[in-house]
């Protein structure tokens, strides 16, 4: 009911922001983003408001990480950055679970995050519709992180290609996921075989209830990000053994970290070089597969292949394409619910 009331809310909130200063104000150039933002150097991504009255300089800092997984699992892992981050800027900083990408996005444009690390899907809706300005990637010291979309099928089943599914139960994981719904859209009917048409789309919610579904048997098969599936093998939580991977598909980029378009200036530079000198703990390199810093990144370039996936599916990552991914999220968590 949550995530249904959640569709509803941002709706209303989109009817709202109409009446903004960005929408009454001239703007020479705004792109896909909502009209709450203006991109007039073209950028691709929100530009700092022009009047300082509207730039923010919270006490607390409020900041979450992408729901691929667990979140309680990222805030533990996360929590020696946490304390970083707020011993790095003399500020509170609060690390906020959120359940679904949606949540996440719909608390940047709200205001009440500030920070925050976006799946790379959602990363252009919220550049486009919460004025998120990614600023940097999980990487190493000459480049950044990439995964790439792998489908998984039980390695004691049948299906050896894509061809292989038709007529079967695939899960994707949310309308918004890159690997997990937008690039099999893009992609698999290059390998003779259409979402929706050639098989059934039953939406899971994440990356490791795609994963855990097929080990279970409730899916023949699934598109997931390839990093999640390392990681949950790392853990113990599966085998890779169980499983066979019957497509992989060329590198994307991994999360984002963003932070808010309003954020005051000298606040945005003194977030980004607390990101950019920080070196992970052991922990995070092992849960990051060796990944030991927050690299530098251009939304406009690096997100480049991303977005070029989403118009070769005939997706938009602007504000209507947004209700409607949300409202289909809304959707498949009732149905799942059942």
């Amino acid at each position: 009911m949550k995530k249904v009331l959640l569709s509803a809310t941002l709706i209303a909130g989109f009817a709202v922001a109409a009446t903004s200063a960005w929408s009454q104000a001239a703007c020479k150039n705004r792109g896909e983003l909502d009209v709450n933002y203006c991109d007039e150097n073209g950028d691709l991504v929100a530009d700092l408001p022009k009047d300082p009255k509207k730039w923010k300089n919270p006490s607390t800092l409020v900041w979450a990480y992408t729901p691929v997984e667990d979140p309680a699992v990222y805030e533990k892992i996360f929590s020696p950055f946490t304390q970083h981050l707020a011993a790095c800027t003399g500020k509170k900083v609060v690390f906020f679970q959120v359940q679904n990408n949606a949540a996440e996005i719909e608390a940047m444009r709200s205001g009440r995050l500030h920070v925050a690390g976006f799946s790379t899907g959602p990363t252009a809706f919220a550049v486009n519709v919460a004025g998120a300005v990614p600023f940097a990637v999980k990487g190493y010291e000459k480049d950044f992180q990439g995964y790439n979309l792998i489908t998984i099928v039980k390695s004691s089943s049948a299906y050896q290609k894509l061809a292989d599914l038709k007529g079967k139960k695939v899960a994707h994981t949310s309308p918004s996921s890159n690997s997990g719904n937008m690039a099999p859209r893009a992609l698999f009917p290059k390998e003779g075989i259409t979402p929706e048409k050639d098989y059934t789309v039953v939406y899971s919610g994440k990356h490791d209830s795609s994963i855990l579904g097929v080990m279970k048997g409730d899916y023949d098969a699934a598109p997931v990000a390839s990093d999640v599936f390392e990681r949950m093998a790392r853990r113990g939580q599966i085998k890779e053994a169980d499983f066979r991977v019957i497509y992989r598909s060329k590198k994307f980029p991994t999360s984002s970290f963003a932070y808010a378009h309003d954020l005051e200036p000298k606040l945005a530079d003194k977030v980004l070089s607390c990101f950019y000198d920080y070196r992970f703990t052991p922990e995070m390199k092992k849960a990051f597969d060796g990944a030991d810093r927050f690299f530098p990144i251009n939304y406009q370039t690096t997100w480049s292949p991303v977005r070029e996936v989403a118009a070769a599916g005939g997706e938009s990552f602007g504000k209507a394409a947004y209700v409607k991914e949300t409202e289909r999220e809304a959707a498949a968590a009732a149905a799942k619910k059942k």
